[in-house]
């Protein structure tokens, strides 16, 4: 896993290392990780034009320290300075190594540079850049140079990933001691390209982290054993697809199937059931009567492990009868899409002890906890919290970083997301794979997790199956790359 840490246990960490070690040891480690990535990215260090940008903190610091050693090895560093105090010790170590501060021409040193060095801000910045900040950060962002963050770009807030105005767009950055929120989650983690970890020594006063960042040996889907039978694996039930929507009955038991379920129990109104058993026989299938009051229609369909509810199952009457009755059981739920839908009206049938899963897009979230979509996006860390505390569920938001989130415990961010995903399906597809986990046995937090991070890689599995440009996709080769993606982890594992 990629621990992350928020900025308050950052600084109560620093403190108990810097009590234990010489005065500026710890800015001394920073400095030195971060001019040994830098001296990586150049092609050749001696000759080549380095150009920090320093505003007052101690990331100012350690930004001039990291200057000075790149200057001892022959690079032209010159610096850049943003606000009323610059680091004294640093400043003075770059003079001393033959850097200098520049009075004039700063704009026309970032546009020439080969490497620019952001060191405007630090962990603690909150809220948008002021000038000259703002200014600098938009030239750095569109100079040739490679851009190298210092511990988090400027104008991203750490804790969170919000970026309220202007903020560095790096395309390396280089992090102390463990990482920080907002590297991982969007719209912070679109501006900081890669991400390197220096180690200065923090892990021992290092707390439980605040978000969590999976690596493919941390996935772990229930793999068959020797005495291992369809129901032994698995028998997921799946409440999905009506006459306007039934592609997402397909998707989602086709997610299902590859996603590892021993068995399938699929239940709707005739005309998905018959698209079902054309496409996947090996479905066990029930018809339910349009706009029919079953109250024994889960006997009707069987005994299952879990059950997925909601993808293109309409938000009428009838919908929202299927919907309480799977969550009156004693059995894991995932509800997503129209099953959200209805849940925003009946809150109450969130009101059990089994395990919840939830799995809303921005829009979704923001009917089922009373709040605007935009303030969702712009704070979706906050908001995924929030939403897990107040609906006692596993919530899983979708995104351009997926996010999964319990009450009082760590965030889980998904690392294999793709702008390919945004298409119609996905999601459905997801769901089948997430309840096929959960049917397996695997924790509500761990099958929300696993299955993003499947999703994910199968999608970017098929999109470029070979070395090369990424090509489109639809849902269905999701479902048809859940294997290889499977495999993946496996090896890894």
């Amino acid at each position: 896993m990629r621990y992350a840490h928020e900025v308050g246990k950052v600084r109560a960490a620093e403190r108990a290392l810097m009590a234990r070690l010489p005065d500026g040891a710890l800015m001394q480690r920073a400095a030195a990780g971060l001019a040994s990535v830098c001296a990586r990215l150049l092609p050749a260090v001696y000759g080549a034009r380095v150009v920090l940008l320093i505003g007052g903190g101690d990331n100012g610091g350690d930004a001039l320290y990291a200057g000075a050693r790149l200057a001892r090895r022959g690079a032209r560093v010159r610096a850049v300075q943003a606000g009323s105090k610059i680091h004294p010790g640093g400043l003075a170590d770059l003079r001393a190594a033959g850097g200098r501060l520049l009075d004039a021409g700063a704009e026309a040193a970032i546009a020439g540079a080969d490497l620019i060095i952001d060191g405007l801000t630090g962990i603690g910045g909150t809220g948008g850049l002021r000038e000259p900040h703002a200014r600098y950060a938009a030239l750095a962002s569109e100079s040739a140079g490679l851009v190298v963050a210092c511990d988090v770009p400027s104008g991203v807030d750490a804790s969170t990933g919000r970026v309220e105005g202007a903020a560095v767009h790096a395309d390396v950055t280089v992090t102390f001691g463990t990482h920080k929120p907002g590297l991982l989650v969007d719209p912070g983690a679109a501006h900081c390209g890669v991400v390197e970890l220096v180690d200065i020594g923090l892990g021992p006063d290092l707390p439980d982290p605040d978000v969590v960042a999976a690596r493919p040996a941390d996935i772990a889907p229930p793999e068959p054993r020797p005495e291992s039978d369809k129901y032994r694996r698995g028998v997921v039930g799946i409440l999905a697809g009506g006459d306007q929507f039934t592609g997402a009955a397909v998707l989602s038991t086709g997610g299902a199937l590859r996603g590892g379920a021993g068995m399938v129990r699929f239940a709707s109104v005739a005309r998905p059931v018959e698209l079902v058993r054309q496409r996947w026989p090996e479905v066990v299938t029930t018809v339910v009567e349009p706009g029919r009051h079953d109250t024994g229609i889960l006997e009707r369909i069987g005994r299952v492990q879990a059950w997925v509810a909601g993808p293109g199952l309409g938000t009428g009457d009838a919908a929202e009868s299927l919907l309480e009755a799977v969550l009156t059981t004693e059995l894991p739920v995932l509800v997503d899409a129209d099953g959200l839908t209805v849940l925003a009206r009946r809150r109450d049938l969130l009101r059990r002890a089994a395990p919840t899963v939830l799995t809303p897009h921005a829009g979704e979230l923001s009917r089922l906890v009373a709040a605007r979509r935009e303030d969702i996006e712009a704070a979706r860390l906050d908001n995924v919290r929030r939403a897990a505390a107040e609906l006692s569920a596993t919530v899983l938001l979708k995104g351009s970083t997926t996010l999964v989130a319990e009450q009082d415990r760590p965030v889980r961010v998904n690392p294999t997301g793709t702008p390919r995903l945004a298409a119609a399906g996905t999601g459905d597809v997801l769901s089948g794979l997430i309840g096929a986990l959960l049917a397996g046995g695997m924790p509500a937090l761990d099958a929300a997790a696993a299955g993003a991070y499947l999703h994910g890689l199968a999608a970017r599995l098929a999109a470029a199956p070979a070395p090369g440009p990424e090509a489109p996709i639809s849902a269905q080769d999701v479902v048809e790359a859940l294997p290889a993606a499977f495999r993946t982890v496996s090896s890894q594992g």
